[in-house]
Parts: C-alpha cells; structure tokens; sequence
C-alpha cells in the first residue's frame, strides 16, 4: 500500500538530512495521475520542508530541490529519482509497486486497505458524538432535512471507519408552542382511526386547519396556549397525547431512514432538556453571566468589551426557556454522559451564528471541552421538484428517483436480468441523489438536476454504481481465472500501473476528508477510479487472454473494485452488483 512506499522513501530523506523520517510524511503525497501520461509515483515538497524548518526558509527553492535530488540516491524501492519544480519526484520499483499494492486484496484485507496508513497516526481518535438529520416530529420528512441526513451519515462513517468511536444521534424539533397548536388542534379536528391509517398525514392536515382557525378563533388560541402548558407542567393527558405523536413520528421516519440506508444509535430532542435548560439559567445567574434586558429577557453579554454591544437571549421575559437554553442543557449532559472527546453539528448555514453563540456561553461557563465542539455548515438546494411540482416531502422525491430509474434502467440495452429491479433502481436513485449532493464543496448551494443526476456516463452516483456491477460481473463470469498468486510483470503497462498510481492517494483522500469533513474529495477521487477502470475494461480484455495474463488482470479490476466500493459505503452508497 502507499505507506509502505511513503515510508521508505522517508527513510531515505532522514538519513540524507539527518532527521526522523515523521518529519518528511507530511511533504510526501502521491502524484495525481492523468490519463495516457506518465507520471512520477510521489513527490516531496520543498516549500513544507522550508516552512517546517528542515531546510534553510531563504536561499533559491529551485537550488536546494535540484541539491536534495542529487543526494538521494536509488535503491531497490525507488528507481528514479528526479528534480521538479520546487518538488523532487520518486518513481518506485514497478513489480513493487503492483506486489505491494495488490498485496491486500489476495488476503481477504479489502476493507482495510488505506485505513491502516500513517497518515492517520496524527489523527486524534476517541469518541465522536456527531447530531445530523434533526427533523420536528408530527410533520412528514422535508425534504430540505435530506442533506444534513446525508452529509451527517458521511461524517460517521468516515469517523467510524478510521478508528473513532461514534455516537449517532438524532436531535428531534420535538418541543415547542407548535404542539400546544397540534394537541389543541388534535382535541378539537383529530380522529385516532386516521392517525392509525396515515398518522403524519393526518397530523399535517391538523395542523392546518387549526392555523386557519386561529386567524379568528381566540378561544383557539387559548386552547393551544393551555395544553402546551398542560405539557409543560407534566399533565398526563397533554403527555400522552404528544407521547403518542412523537412515537408515531419516529416510527415514520425510520422507513425513510432504512431507505437512505441511516442509522441512529440515539433518538434525543429538545424535550428531554426541558428542565435541564432551567438549570442551566441558573447557572448562568450563579456565574454572573446572565443579565436582564431592557424589554425583561434574560441575556449572555457576547460582546469583547462587555458593553451589551452583542448579547444572545436564553431566557423570555415570562420566565421559559428558548432552543439555544436546551441546547446548552443537552451539550453538557451529553460530555456527561457519553464523554465525548469532539461533538460534530450538521445544519444548514443559517444556523452558523446559533452555534457560534453556544460554543462562547459554554467557554464563558467554563465548559473548556467546548472547543473540541464544530459546526458543519452546507448551502441550500434550489430547485427540488418532482414532475407533480414543488416538493415538500422527501419520501416523494425518494420515490421518483426510483421510478426514473427504473425506467432508465427498462430503457438500456445493456441491463441484465435481476431479482428485484425495484430495490437495485432504489439503491441507485439514491447514490445519484448523495453524489449530486457531495461533488461540490458543502458550504455552497447548489440547483437540483433530475436529467443530469441520473445520467449514466457523466460523473453521477450512477456512474459509480454502473461501473462497480459491471466489475462484478466481470469477475463473476471469470471466477475460474481467480488465483492467490499473479504475476506482478503483467501489469507493467501504462493503464494498469496508471489504476495502481490512483490507489496511491487514497490514503491521502480519507486523511484529507478527515480534516475538512468535505465528501468531495472522495467522491472525486472515486469518479476517477471509474474512469480509469472503464478505460482498462477497454484495453485490458480478460475473456481470450491467456490464463496468468487473466489472473493478474482480475486481481487488479477486483482490487479496484474493492475500493470503489469502500469508499462508497463510506458516502453511504450501497454497492449494486448487477444492473
């Protein structure tokens, strides 16, 4: 794999500069490869190692570069050795580089492969408590909650899959004068038989019709008034009744969620910190942060000066508590309770300054651990309508992505014959929905394109998909021409040393996608393994080749196969094997 090369040639660099080999791993990285070009394997940057103090920061950078390569010398790993601009690059042993990058995969080590890299030794593992999707109970799922379901799922996974301990949790709206509306609502409009048929149906057309009957209707009003404070007070009736809309609600959800292939391990919300935010007031009063405005709210001075130039309200002037109080009540009892070592947030960018605001009140509360919680802001989506019009409910756009490809899919002549064409053309819809999501930086909005999304030769989650079943298939009508040993010297050509070349960044991907949290480096990287993979189906035929010429081709397709597909999971991609 690609530490053992990143190793060796750090090695080198410690015994020619006379320092610890961790010290040139940061300036080593793989060399990005471009198709029907040769290109070296790695390359070291000069300028890190000016910037880190290992060579002299003045002097001409060109000089020192071509001084260093000329003092490296070639060993039986790196074979060349040459000066670039400002980097030196390293061209390592072929039949090693075929060896040790295939290695793994005659193993049965598919899934560790990359993960294992010393890239990730820097890497501060522990647990990590990550809060994404976050929709409001008794309402069917909006669509607008799809990209923090998705992007949240990323981060676990990634975190998952290089050694973190991860919490799942899903923060439900499930508190709030909303539902002194809904109970209200409900008392007056609902009927049990209904909410057993289509409970969140049900509960939407409730809740509007008792927003209607409010606009005239003052007793109405006061109706919603006192069962929130029914609620509030912990009135049995009130309780079960919401008991009851928040059971229903996750239940719903969690057929969304299988569908997306989401999991949690923990289904939280605002009510369970009902009466912990109180306290948290109190402590704010104890600390001497908490100050009474003008108009009787209680505020948290944010400003420098302490001159009440910027405050955040955690208290209304009735006394209750607001969404930023309970969520300072849930992060100190989650550090509590889970001890967490990092808590990730996924919410759209709107929400920044919230965050920003929590994060100072728990450092001015004493709360230290609170530097170790993050915000992972994204952009919004335009344009997310199905053929029927705008649309408000995820399930809908779901199902329309599966039904369109499944008709793509009863359209191509090259679809194979399977079991549950549903299930594959549900699997793909919803790659198609995540890599459209995750191509570009997260913080950006981006216009929603059913057409391009689901096209089969761009750079979509189809593309991905199609290129892993058509792998699979490869391999399973040439299961006979596997074999545990190959002959590295068959892959010497230009199109599978180029495959192998990519592989050499993967471990660099992760560790870049670690650090930034952002998808789009692993799902470019991936769009250009199926690129590469497509172009050696081409040109490297395993029907009618000889019999170690096939061995040593399957071994490299399904070694590329493996990663495609890991790295899919890691997006929250299902792998499809037949399509």
């Amino acid at each position: 794999m690609a530490c053992f090369f990143r190793s060796r040639i750090a090695e080198k660099l410690g015994r020619t500069l006379q320092q610890s080999e961790d010290a040139f791993i940061p300036a080593l990285s793989a060399v990005p490869v471009f198709k029907k070009q040769q290109t070296a394997d790695f390359k070291l940057s000069i300028s890190t190692l000016r910037i880190s103090g290992i060579l002299p920061s003045s002097g001409d950078i060109q000089l020192q570069t071509e001084d260093l390569a000329t003092r490296l010398k070639q060993d039986s790993v790196v074979e060349d050795i040459s000066a670039g601009c400002g980097v030196i690059n390293f061209k390592v042993n072929r039949k090693l580089l075929v060896q040790k990058m295939l290695e793994p995969f005659g193993k049965e080590e598919d899934v560790k492969f990359g993960l294992t890299s010393e890239l990730f030794n820097n890497l501060k593992r522990g647990t990590t408590l990550v809060e994404y999707s976050s929709p409001n109970i008794a309402k069917k799922f909006h669509a607008g909650h799809l990209r923090s379901t998705i992007i949240g799922n990323f981060i676990a996974n990634l975190k998952q899959s290089l050694g973190n301990n991860v919490i799942r949790m899903n923060y439900l709206g499930d508190w709030g004068m909303q539902f002194g509306l809904l109970g209200a609502g409900f008392c007056q409009f609902g009927c049990q038989e209904k909410l057993k048929q289509n409970p969140l149906q049900h509960l939407f057309e409730v809740y509007v019709q008792v927003n209607k009957e409010i606009e005239h209707n003052e007793d109405m009003k006061q109706a919603a008034r006192d069962f929130f404070r029914q609620l509030e007070q912990h009135e049995s009736g009130a309780v079960s009744l919401w008991q009851q809309f928040r059971e229903i609600t996750v239940d719903e959800y969690q057929h969304i969620y299988k569908r997306l292939g989401v999991h949690f391990d923990i289904y939280s919300g605002e009510s369970f910190h009902q009466d912990q935010a109180q306290e948290v007031v109190q402590q704010l009063q104890t600390q001497g942060l908490l100050k009474t405005s003008e108009e009787g709210t209680g505020v948290v001075d944010l400003s420098p000066a302490g001159d009440m130039s910027s405050v955040c309200t955690v208290l209304r002037s009735d006394g209750t508590t607001l969404y930023i109080s309970r969520d300072l009540a849930a992060a100190i009892d989650r550090k509590a309770k889970y001890h967490f070592d990092e808590m990730i947030y996924v919410t759209d960018t709107s929400q920044a300054n919230h965050f920003q605001q929590l994060f100072h009140i728990l450092l001015a509360m004493g709360h230290s651990w609170a530097d170790r919680c993050k915000h992972v802001p994204f952009g919004l989506v335009r344009g997310m309508k199905t053929r029927s019009g705008e649309v408000v409910f995820l399930e809908d756009v779901l199902d329309e992505a599966r039904a369109r490809m499944l008709h793509n899919m009863s359209q191509s002549k090259t679809t194979k014959k399977m079991d549950n064409p549903e299930d594959t053309a549900e699997k793909v819809g919803i790659s198609a929905l995540i890599v459209q999501d995750f191509k570009g930086p997260l913080l950006s909005d981006y216009t929603f394109d059913w057409d391009r999304m689901l096209q089969a030769q761009g750079d979509t989650g189809v593309f991905l998909q199609y290129t892993h079943a058509r792998i699979c298939s490869l391999i399973r009508r040439n299961d006979g021409a596997k074999a545990a040993v190959f002959d590295p010297s068959l892959l010497f050509d230009q199109t599978s040393i180029t495959i192998l070349q990519h592989l050499l960044r993967y471990d660099e991907v992760l560790y870049k996608s670690a650090q930034d949290l952002q998808p789009k480096h692993l799902v470019n990287f991936l769009l250009k393994l199926c690129h590469l993979i497509a172009s050696a189906h081409k040109e490297l035929p395993v029907k009618g080749s000889s019999q170690d010429i096939a061995q040593a081709r399957l071994r490299l397709f399904s070694g590329a196969c493996s990663v495609l597909a890991n790295g899919m999971r890691i997006l929250g991609i299902t792998p499809v094997d037949k399509m």
